[in-house]
């Protein structure tokens, strides 16, 4: 069926919704348009689904949030009448349609005979993973698209640990969302029908509580709000963060905390920022301007579903400037990991997790405590993943779990990055600073210092198509065949292939085999410890290649990590498509 039928098929179906057949009577006249958002099915895949919102099968709208629904709802069913009872829990953030599209998501679960706990009103992701481990629910939904741009929304689903599903249940439930053959099809019954039953039951406030009561726990330090005069920026970016992080910092006690109004209120269209995503520098704007204005000793900023933490703090000049992922997640570290010892509360089993393309500072800091850290494939399901695995072994206690894409977790009462919990202990730990009469920047250095200085940087390439999909394949796998030797005169000295499961010992020319689930992944080692790694993005048409170095100085590593960027995107294989 070509896209035009299955357009057709949409527009003489006799129950549309009134507005979707208004969408399709425009779409009729712009046939490129019309194509797009019926050539294909939105994809399901491992993450959940996100696309644009609107009229077609390619499109978030009631009918693709129904078919995804009713799969899961197969795959709940398929665990019998106790999975149902235990029910899904169900949030959505600021974007347009969440509240709507939440809704037919519990409309088709309660339909099914599962049980719905939905909020009231908008949520953070990571208070959906809590409720999820709270309730004792079997799986989860939240209606997000986190930092995408606003005509975009999406869909991502959690299992019982409340942590997003990873590979092989997520599998399982493509299948069942697959196996839906017409999406138009799907009967739900009436909300008040449903609310009526007890089959839908919509929380709140009492969930925020319990949640915000887990968060003070994390805290090593609770009387520093009194002991430190600490000036607070804050801004929701439009999101879902504004409550819980104030309500969070209030509880500990800090007075000063200043917001960015402009951008407190929800708001769909993220009218002030051209990306509400804190890795963009530009999200910062308006909060270095209010920062200025309260001579602010820390600015933090969530994104949409409060996610991921971007943090800004005064460098030498004065002048604000946004950390990194990586940095933030060495300061977090440094600072837990050192409390914990001078208290005497630090596990000797204590585990640091990291992605295999996260700084390699997270591992010396965990080291230099006598700790382990373990690595895993990109994506924080694998990093709770791992929380479960060694909560069910008892081998190692979790302590700390970050990605370099801004997504940091300190307390396990949640499985999955988690925004707000990051932006109390970052303001604790300019607190802990400003007591010891240094800028938040300075503690910094003061680790570079102590462990040398990491730097990192990212490059991507952006192929779009049929086309750029093959030659994204083609780059990986020339990489495969036929490593580089060496980069800016350092050799090469390992190559990690995660998609085989084996680590290439190159000096030696032997093999160990990495116990990782399989993903279409390189990583290169250089005889100095930097490191280089490639992969595909699992969002967007881009191939994404990923630095780290480390050396004495931040000039000598500037330097380093200039000339082995530069020496790598040169090399035959990358050109050859620029």
């Amino acid at each position: 069926m070509d896209f035009k039928q299955t357009a057709a098929r949409w527009q003489d179906f006799s129950g549309l919704d009134e507005e979707i057949r208004q969408e399709l009577i425009k779409l009729n006249d712009d046939e490129k348009s019309l194509e797009d958002a019926f050539y294909k099915e939105l994809e399901f895949g491992t993450g959940g689904m996100r696309g644009e919102i609107g009229a077609g099968t390619n499109r978030m709208n009631l009918y693709t949030v129904r078919k995804a629904t009713a799969g899961l709802a197969g795959y709940i069913s398929s665990f019998g009448e106790e999975a149902k009872k235990r029910g899904t829990v169900i949030a959505y953030d600021s974007r347009h349609k969440s509240p709507e599209f939440a809704m037919e998501a519990a409309k088709t679960l309660a339909t099914n005979g599962i049980k719905v706990y939905l909020f009231d009103s908008l949520r953070p992701t990571p208070e959906l993973s809590f409720a999820v481990r709270e309730l004792g629910a079997y799986a989860g939904i939240v209606i997000t698209a986190s930092h995408n741009p606003p005509e975009y929304n999406g869909y991502k689903v959690y299992g019982p640990d409340g942590a997003q599903l990873p590979p092989g249940p997520a599998d399982r439930v493509i299948d069942y969302v697959n196996a839906i053959e017409d999406e138009l099809l799907i009967k739900v019954k009436e909300e008040k029908e449903l609310l009526e039953s007890g089959l839908i039951e919509m929380i709140g406030g009492e969930m925020d509580r319990k949640y915000n009561e887990q968060l003070l726990t994390i805290s090593e330090n609770p009387d520093l709000a009194g002991e430190a005069d600490l000036n607070i920026v804050f801004t929701a970016l439009h999101g879902t963060s504004n409550l819980p992080v104030r309500r969070g910092l209030e509880s500990l006690g800090y007075k000063n905390v200043y917001i960015v109004e402009e951008q407190a209120e929800p708001d769909p269209g993220f009218s002030t920022v051209a990306s509400p995503n804190p890795e963009e520098h530009a999200a910062f704007e308006l909060a270095i301007a209010r920062g200025k204005e309260v001579n602010a000793d820390i600015l933090i900023a969530a994104d949409p579903d409060a996610d991921r933490l971007g943090v800004a703090v005064k460098n030498e000049e004065g002048e604000y400037v946004v950390l990194t992922g990586n940095q933030t997640g060495a300061i977090l570290l440094e600072y837990l990991l050192s409390q914990k010892q001078q208290k005497g509360t630090l596990p000797k089993n204590g585990i640091v997790l990291k992605t295999i393309v996260t700084s390699e500072i997270g591992r010396t800091i965990a080291e230099s405590y006598g700790l382990q850290a373990d690595d895993v494939l990109t994506g924080f399901k694998f990093i709770a993943e791992k929380i479960g695995e060694y909560e069910e072994t008892k081998e190692h206690t979790f302590l700390f779990g970050y990605e370099e894409s801004y997504g940091y977790l300190i307390g396990d009462f949640a499985r999955d990055k988690d925004a707000v919990q990051a932006a109390l202990l970052a303001v604790e730990v300019c607190a802990h600073y400003k007591k010891l009469g240094m800028t938040m920047y300075e503690g910094l250095n003061a680790i570079f210092e102590k462990y040398g200085t990491y730097l990192e940087s990212l490059k991507s390439l952006t192929l779009k198509g049929k086309d750029g999909a093959e030659q994204i394949q083609g780059i990986l796998s020339s990489f495969r065949q036929d490593p580089p030797a060496e980069l800016s005169g350092l050799r090469v000295v390992r190559m990690e292939d995660y998609q085989t499961s084996l680590s290439h010992l190159l000096s030696e020319g032997s093999e160990e085999e990495i116990h990782l689930p399989k993903s279409n992944v390189l990583k290169y080692f250089l005889e100095d410890g930097s490191w280089v790694c490639l992969r595909p993005s699992g969002t967007e048409p881009k191939i994404k290649f990923y630095f780290g170095v480390n050396d004495e100085s931040r000039t000598s590593a500037e330097e380093k990590l200039q000339k082995v960027q530069d020496a790598f995107m040169n090399l035959p294989y990358i050109n050859s498509v620029l």
